[in-house]
């Protein structure tokens, strides 16, 4: 059979392979991004001794290998009476990861900030929590909506690691067609097409961001 025509008669399972990808990467995102803002207030804001801590936890998990971090939570996190299903190991995987590297992503941000903003609104009384709604949060969002999208980007790429743990993505997907019809070029070609599409539409999305900051830089 002809690879194009295997990878049509097996559509439904790149089409399983898609919505576990897009599922993944947008619920890893939304649980990663405020445990990124949390941790850098934990870093910049907490005692000496917690940031400490803090910064040591993010930069061990930076210098993990995604792949290694996948192992460990699908097949060491039963060893300590915590099991998860491939698909659930693999969300967290991915939101463990992805907070490690937003953390610093939103430390920078916030350390680049012009201290003139801020000291005017203590000034005027604005509470801790008031201060970071209306004028920390909303500096840093427009700072670093490149850099979370870059990430993003990332992480799509890295969601193809998770087949090796049985979740079915895309190239689990791709893996599967080609395992059934022994043709490897057309189910990896449509998924490297598949990817490349996921991550155009977050270029896009980071650009509109882009375009968004620099209208309100100026």
């Amino acid at each position: 059979m002809n690879g194009f025509a295997a990878v049509w008669q097996e559509r439904d399972v790149f089409f399983v392979g898609i919505a576990n990808t897009v599922s993944l990467v947008a619920f890893a995102t939304l649980a990663s991004i405020p445990l990124g803002a949390l941790g850098a207030i934990v870093i910049v804001e907490a005692a000496k001794p917690v940031s400490r801590l803090a910064q040591a936890l993010v930069d061990f998990l930076r210098c993990v290998p995604f792949l290694l971090l996948a192992y460990l939570v699908y097949y060491g996190l039963p060893g300590l009476g915590l099991r998860l299903d491939a698909w659930g190991a693999g969300l967290l995987t991915l939101v463990v990861y992805t907070s490690a590297y937003l953390v610093e992503i939103f430390r920078a941000a916030w350390m680049a900030l012009p201290r003139d903003g801020i000291e005017a609104a203590r000034a005027y009384g604005f509470t801790r929590g008031a201060l970071y709604w209306r004028i920390i949060f909303p500096q840093i969002a427009v700072t670093s909506a490149l850099m979370v999208g870059n990430q993003i980007i990332v992480m799509i790429k890295d969601s193809a690691l998770l087949m090796i743990i049985t979740v079915p993505e895309i190239t689990f997907a791709a893996n599967f067609v080609n395992a059934n019809n022994f043709s490897p070029f057309a189910p990896f070609i449509v998924a490297v097409g598949l990817y490349w599409m996921l991550s155009l539409i977050i270029e896009a999305g980071v650009r509109r961001l882009g375009a968004v900051a620099r209208v309100r830089r100026a």
